[in-house]
C-alpha cells in the first residue's frame, strides 16, 4: 500500500502546500483518492509527482470542510463517497466565515457518480468507508467551534475516514478527525473485525498538548501502534509530542508512505 501525499500544510522540497489535505491511496492495485483540498493544487503536485490521478477508481470525501473538498470544482466523473451530511451550510463561531464546501449536492451529484451514507462501506476487497463514527470517549468531540446555518452548534458528525487491511491489522487514513482518534480507531476495529492496529496517518485536530492528547498518545501506546503520522490540522507542539513518542516523519507534500 501506497500513500502519496498530494496536498498537506507542510510543502516537500519541489511541491506546494495549502491549508488543506489530499492524498492518493494506492491499495491491491486500486487507485483512491482521499479528499482534493481547497483549490487545483492536487492535480498541480500530482503532475509534479508524476502520478495519474484519471485513472482513480474511487473518491472519498472525509467531511464536509472546504480545505477538503472544494478540490472536487476541478475534477468531473467518477465514484464518490461520502456522508450525507457533507452538504450543510456552515460557519466558524467566531467570525461567521463559511467554511462548507463550495458545491451543494445536486452539483456534486451532476458531476460524480455520487453515493452518500451513515453506514461503512467496503470499497474494495479490506478496504473501508468507516461512515458516521460513533462518540463514545470522555475525552473527544466535546467542543466545537462550529456553527451551522441556524447558528446550533456543528460537531462534523459527517467527519469519516478510511481504514485497510495490512499485514499487521488495519491502517487508518483520516481527513481531520473531527470524531475523535480513539473514537475512530475503536470504530475501525468493529468494521473491519480486526483488533490489531498497524498505523493511522492524517489529521487529528488536536491543537494543543492538552489531556485530550495525551490520552490519545496513551491508546496509541497502550494498542502497540507503531505507525503514527499526524498532519495537516494537528498543531506543531502536538506534532512534535507526537514524534517524540512514535519516531515518525513530519508529513510533507510530495512525500509517499509504503505501509507494508
Amino acid at each position: 500500500m501506497k500513500v502519496s501525499i498530494l496536498v498537506d500544510n507542510t510543502p516537500g522540497s519541489n511541491t506546494l502546500a495549502e491549508h488543506g489535505l489530499s492524498y492518493l491511496i494506492d491499495y491491491m492495485g486500486e487507485k483512491t483518492l482521499f479528499d482534493t483540498g481547497q483549490t487545483d493544487l492536487f492535480l498541480r503536485n500530482a503532475e509534479i509527482m508524476n502520478l495519474d490521478t484519471k485513472d482513480v477508481q474511487q473518491i472519498v470525501l472525509s467531511h464536509g470542510h472546504y480545505d477538503h473538498g472544494n478540490g472536487l470544482n476541478h475534477i468531473n466523473g467518477g465514484n464518490l463517497i461520502c456522508h450525507p451530511g457533507c452538504f450543510a451550510k456552515r460557519y466558524k463561531k467566531d467570525g461567521d466565515a463559511y467554511i462548507g464546501l463550495k458545491n451543494d449536492e445536486d452539483t456534486i451529484r451532476d458531476k460524480f457518480n455520487l453515493l452518500t451514507t451513515t453506514q461503512p462501506h467496503q470499497i474494495f476487497n479490506g478496504a473501508y468507508f468507516l461512515g458516521e463514527i460513533p462518540r463514545i470517549t470522555d475525552f473527544e468531540s466535546k467542543t466545537t467551534s462550529f456553527i451551522f446555518e441556524d447558528g446550533t452548534a456543528d460537531y462534523v458528525m459527517d467527519d469519516s475516514a478510511l481504514a485497510f487491511r495490512v499485514k499487521n491489522g488495519i491502517f487508518v487514513i483520516t481527513g481531520c478527525g473531527h470524531a475523535g482518534i480513539v473514537n475512530t480507531l475503536e470504530h475501525a476495529k468493529k468494521v473491519t473485525g480486526q483488533s490489531s492496529i498497524a498505523g493511522i496517518m492524517g489529521g487529528f485536530h488536536l491543537k494543543e498538548n492538552n489531556l485530550q492528547t495525551q490520552k490519545t498518545i496513551e491508546y496509541l501506546r497502550d494498542n502497540s501502534i507503531k505507525r503514527v503520522y499526524p498532519s495537516h490540522c494537528t498543531a506543531a507542539p502536538v506534532i512534535e509530542e507526537f514524534s517524540k513518542n512514535f519516531n515518525g516523519p513530519q508529513i510533507k507534500t510530495g512525500d509517499i508512505l509504503t505501509i507494508p
